[in-house]
Formats: C-alpha cells, sequence, structure tokens
C-alpha cells in the first residue's frame, strides 16, 4: 500500500491524489459580483450541503496552488456578502466548464459561457436561468485554512430562497434524481453523470477561449447545436483561418458536397457528430466553410 505523509509531497502531488480519491463532488456554480457591481460567475467542486435548518451550504474557492493568488469568488464574497449557488446538470457540463476558463476581473462569465442572468429576489448576484435549482444565500462566515497555496477559503451561506425548475419535480413534488440528471467532478478531466457514469471534459485552456459570445450568430443561434456543443466551440483560443478551412472542405468530398448543398441543419447535425468525437477543430472548419 501506498503511504503518504502530506508534510513530504509537494502540494500539487498531494491535490492529485485527494482529487482521484474523494468524489465524486458536487458543483458550486457560483455567482457573485464584485464591489462595482460587475458579475462573476465560477464552479467550485469543494462543495456540499451542511444543514437544513438553518439551510446552510458551504464551498470553497481554495487559494491557487501554482501562486497563491485568491480567485475572484473569494474577493467578491468577502465585499459583497450574497452568492447563488447554481446546481450543474448534463446539459450545461461544457459550458460550466468554459466559464471555469481564468478570464480577466470584470469579464462577465454569464456572457463568456453563453448562459441567461436571471434576476434574483433577496440576493443582488444574478442566477443562471438555465440551472435546474438555484440557491439564493447570504454569506454568513468565511474561514481560512491557511495562508499558502492549496489552501481552503470556506464560504459558509446560508440559503434564503429555493428555485426549482418544475420539469425536474416528480409526481409528488419532489426533486427526480433522474430527471435532475447531476454531474459531478472526479479527479483529472472526468466528470460522473449520476443517470450513466463517467465521461471526460478536457479541462478549458491555459491561455483564453474566445468564449461563446464570440462565436457567429448563425452558429450560436442554432437549433440543432446544444449548449454543450457551443461549449465546446468557445473553448478555442482562436478560429481556423480560411486557407485552413478551404483545405480541409476540398480534402473531404462529403463535407464538400454538403457545404454545396448549403442545407444549414445538415451541416450543424455533422458538426455536432464531430463535437461528440471531440474534434473541434474539424466542427468549426465545417462550420465556416462556404459556397462559392
Amino acid at each position: 500500500m501506498l503511504t503518504i505523509d502530506p508534510k513530504e509531497v509537494s502540494t500539487g502531488k498531494l491535490h492529485r491524489y485527494l482529487l482521484g480519491a474523494i468524489g465524486p463532488r458536487p458543483i458550486a456554480f457560483a455567482s457573485t459580483i464584485d464591489a462595482e457591481g460587475r458579475p462573476n460567475l465560477s464552479p467550485f467542486s469543494f462543495f456540499n450541503v451542511f444543514g437544513s435548518n438553518p439551510p446552510t451550504l458551504i464551498f470553497s474557492p481554495a487559494r491557487r496552488g501554482r501562486d497563491n493568488t485568491v480567485k475572484h469568488t473569494y474577493n467578491n464574497v468577502k465585499n459583497i456578502d450574497e452568492v447563488v449557488i447554481n446546481i450543474v446538470n448534463y446539459d450545461i457540463v461544457q459550458q460550466m466548464s468554459l466559464s471555469s476558463t481564468e478570464y480577466a476581473e470584470g469579464v462577465n462569465e454569464f456572457e463568456k459561457a453563453g448562459f441567461s442572468m436571471l434576476k434574483s429576489e433577496l440576493v443582488r448576484p444574478f442566477r443562471v436561468a438555465e440551472s435546474p435549482v438555484q440557491f439564493e444565500c447570504k454569506v454568513k462566515q468565511v474561514i481560512e485554512t491557511g495562508q499558502e497555496g492549496g489552501a481552503g477559503n470556506l464560504v459558509i451561506c446560508e440559503v434564503l430562497k429555493m428555485h426549482i425548475n418544475e420539469n425536474i419535480l416528480d409526481e409528488d413534488g419532489f426533486i427526480d434524481q433522474h430527471k435532475i440528471d447531476l454531474v459531478a467532478r472526479m479527479g483529472g478531466n472526468w466528470y460522473s453523470r449520476a443517470n450513466l457514469g463517467m465521461f471526460e471534459v478536457p479541462k478549458p485552456l491555459s491561455s483564453l477561449g474566445i468564449g461563446i459570445d464570440a462565436i457567429p450568430a448563425e452558429i450560436r443561434e442554432s437549433k440543432t447545436l446544444t449548449g454543450n456543443d457551443l461549449g465546446k466551440l468557445g473553448n478555442v483560443e482562436a478560429l481556423p483561418k480560411k486557407d485552413e478551412v478551404d483545405s480541409f472542405i476540398a480534402e473531404n468530398k462529403d463535407l464538400a458536397d454538403l457545404v454545396k448543398a448549403n442545407n444549414k441543419k445538415d451541416i450543424h447535425n455533422q458538426a455536432q457528430l464531430f463535437l461528440e468525437k471531440n474534434d473541434t477543430d474539424a466542427a468549426w472548419k465545417l462550420l465556416l466553410a462556404k459556397t462559392d
């Protein structure tokens, strides 16, 4: 048996062992605002429910292990003691992942990840309209477990109001565990889908993805492509150049015929197949191809 003394391994290595062993972990999709009222949205898998009277949720925007910096969410809850914790299901997992890209302070991750901002009733941060369950919370306390990289910051929240999409309720009015289709975080790139098992979501680029807001409207407003599809498309650093698109299409007769026919639904269906295989580059080249 491998035995590890936490004091004798690097924080990064210990972090990897911890996350590999402790899971699946539910995801707190935390919406906050900064001192200037600008929205922020970020997911955290150090999260759970800890009581029902009062209803208490705790999540931890931990210090970054690589450089000991703190996250915008941590700064925001220290300044504005309110947060909305949105629950993540499979339908929004790719967009959620895209929102975890480390955009600059003040950038609106709702827009980057293609989410709708829904006004809360009792707190200032917005809700994620696409989330199946949303908790409006008052931050009661922030407990710092340390000052070094990797240290946790426990944000203790009291639920003031809970919003549930009626489409996930059973005949008795409670949440149907099949309909909600929850996902949870595991080690590395792995997630767990409660209904089906494990699946992989590549970590967002270390450089900045273009975001869903930068996707051309005719693609972004597709009736075929899902939010998860758009999340994958938004997680690229730059779009392929015209000569790359032209060469790709010219080398694939079936795709050339598809582009020539110019049936948007068929093109989007094929792009979706590429995305299912995680071939985002091919999907983009097909979507950007134009008829002469």
